[in-house]
């Protein structure tokens, strides 16, 4: 018996290790061990069952893509440097951390795609960096981050994407429609993506001791988005049994909906429950007064408790809420204390648009209702005004009359035409600026959809209680992952060992730019013809906001539009000395560069 289980453990982890083997090899690992945990007691068993829409062999190469994402970061991403640093100097080391994130996943899966059928491409609808958050300004700049249009499959697939994805960003005749006429008559299956390589970047970047995790939802088909966007919407989470609940007493709950209403909902579903054990978890702090003050006074009134840092849960760790609104998803629920009480753990207030869609499209995992609405990305105004700003026809010509009637006061020129923007940017890149609620759905071009949910731990997890990187001895790491989708759910945890010696570790994870950046003889180097592709993979990644593109695929830097905070200004001049080598020396490779100013 003993026998037969070493031998099962032996298959496995050489099944693991094949399948995952452009990964393993990419970063130069060795998987010492695969640990399966499965949460979702539907009698499934490893290597006999995939439950992702993406199959089994793929499923392990997204699972292993997550896992060096999480390691590479928690080991080379500069973690707890931003301890007691000022403000811009904890925003380089916020940046740094982004970048190292973004490129290993990005690396991952350009890796992992090499293994899709021929006609198969993911493409990233949704990232998380887009948008200044969390103390930062916008003269900060957006985040290094994998966003709208990255596509990863074999090359001629790939090409025909960019091509596509490009006429969709830069000519305004060409639509949704069009472009999914375009990619069906092609014979292309697109997986879109949404992706926030480093959830809780501050928390990382000032050693916070739980909360950062790299976070990858995958679609069995692109989500509706027409253009690189970000904002914020409001989000409302309940046990789906509560809303099914209140509908059949003709109770409509939804985002918009009082929240002594859904108070009233909740105890239709659970009369035995106290309000005090009504726990609501929303972000928290001074900057979030304007915009959720009233939901919190909302809340209270009703008897509800508002979630404060520091609150233990029944995993025994205490939740933080000064960020991370994805992970308390996986939180929503009841149980009862010691004494036989009930309580109930929800989700209010609102999230960045990639964290809100990825919870949304938790829903039909995890059994809950996930109810959206559009907000802006300022800060000024409360969030049940936002909702119906946000709705507002920008080209009216009694827009600023409206905006005037719902903000109850005059708005100033600059603010009438930042919410102005806001509205554009949103209709523009596909959101539903007219439905007063969204839910995951309203991204989705089929009706029938399917998401592979991935989550990899850099620290531990306050809401599931998995375990972050774990250091086993002085090369081998143990990682943990969380694979969840609508027909079942598993921990893996992977035991990595590194190939190479410590000294050498920071070049394998690092970014191609940031070891130039960091005195790497570029010209002296051997150059190979991937280099142009991770450059200009980089490029999009560390200062996306740089980037025009032109033509078939022309790609030009305008080094007026970096930011100082996001690159400084000793690394800008390097950088166009970098550029203008390989420019100069492999014109024929980097043909696809122009440098402007």
């Amino acid at each position: 018996m003993q026998n037969n289980h070493a031998m099962e453990k032996r298959n496995l982890i050489a099944q693991w290790a094949f399948d995952t083997r452009p990964i393993l090899g990419r970063f130069h690992l060795w998987l010492d061990d695969v640990e399966i945990e499965w949460l979702d007691n539907k009698g499934h068993i490893e290597l006999r069952h995939d439950i992702s829409f993406a199959g089994d062999a793929m499923e392990r190469l997204f699972i292993m893509t997550a896992a060096v994402t999480a390691l590479g970061t928690r080991l080379f991403g500069r973690y707890g440097e931003g301890k007691g640093k000022d403000k811009k100097e904890l925003n380089h080391i916020k940046k740094d951390a982004d970048a190292v994130s973004a490129y290993i996943m990005s690396e991952s899966l350009w890796y992992l795609t090499r293994q899709l059928p021929e006609n198969h491409a993911v493409m990233v609808c949704l990232g998380e960096g887009l948008m200044p958050k969390g103390g930062e300004s916008p003269d900060m700049g957006s985040n290094p981050l994998l966003g709208f249009g990255r596509v990863y499959a074999r090359p001629q697939v790939a090409v025909f994407l960019d091509r596509m994805v490009q006429r969709l960003i830069n000519n305004p005749d060409f639509g949704w429609d069009d472009f999914t006429e375009r990619v069906k008559k092609e014979g292309v299956t697109v997986w879109g993506a949404a992706i926030d390589t480093l959830e809780n970047t501050s928390r990382f970047a000032k050693g916070a001791e739980t909360g950062p995790m790299t976070v990858l939802h995958l679609f069995d088909q692109p989500l509706s988005i027409t253009r690189p966007y970000e904002g914020y919407m409001g989000n409302l989470i309940l046990p789906r049994e509560v809303v099914e609940n209140a509908a059949k007493e003709s109770l409509l709950v939804k985002y918009h909906t009082p929240r002594s209403r859904v108070m009233e909902a909740i105890r239709l579903t659970y009369p035995d429950i106290k309000p005090e054990h009504v726990h609501v978890w929303t972000l928290a702090g001074p900057t979030r007064v304007n915009r959720i003050g009233t939901l919190w006074k909302q809340w209270r009134d009703t008897g509800a408790h508002i979630v404060e840092e520091g609150y233990t849960l029944p995993t025994g760790y205490q939740v933080f809420t000064d960020s991370g609104t994805y992970a308390p998803t996986y939180q929503v629920g009841t149980w009862f204390d010691e004494a036989g009480d009930r309580h109930l753990f929800l989700v209010d207030g609102y999230a960045a648009t990639a964290e809100a869609m990825q919870a949304a499209s938790l829903a039909p995992i995890l059994n809950v209702d996930v109810s959206l609405a559009l907000f802006s990305s300022k800060f000024n105004l409360s969030w049940d005004v936002e909702t119906k700003i946000m709705h507002l026809d920008p080209d009216d010509k009694e827009f600023i009359k409206k905006l005037f009637a719902l903000a109850g006061q005059p708005v100033g020129r600059e603010q009438i035409e930042l919410y102005r923007q806001c509205i554009c940017e949103a209709r523009e890149a596909g959101m539903d600026v007219k439905k007063k609620w969204l839910a995951a759905k309203d991204f989705m071009p089929d009706k029938k959809w399917d998401v592979m949910a991935l989550a990899g731990y850099m620290l531990d997890d306050p809401y599931t209680g998995a375990p972050g990187v774990q250091k086993i001895d002085k090369d081998t790491y143990r990682v943990s992952v969380r694979l969840s989708t609508p027909r079942g759910m598993k921990q893996v945890c992977l035991s990595l060992r590194f190939m190479e010696p410590e000294k050498d570790r920071p070049l394998v994870c690092n970014p191609l730019l940031i070891r130039f950046f960091n005195g790497e003889d570029y010209e002296n180097r051997a150059v190979k013809i991937s280099d142009s592709g991770r450059i200009r993979n980089e490029l999009q990644t560390l200062c996306s906001e740089a980037m025009e593109f032109f033509g078939v695929n022309g790609m030009r830097v305008h080094f007026n539009r970096i930011p100082d905070d996001v690159i400084s200004p000793e690394n800008q001049v390097l950088l166009r000395k970098i550029l203008t080598w390989y420019k100069t020396h492999h014109p024929l490779w980097f043909s696809w560069l122009e440098i402007a100013d």
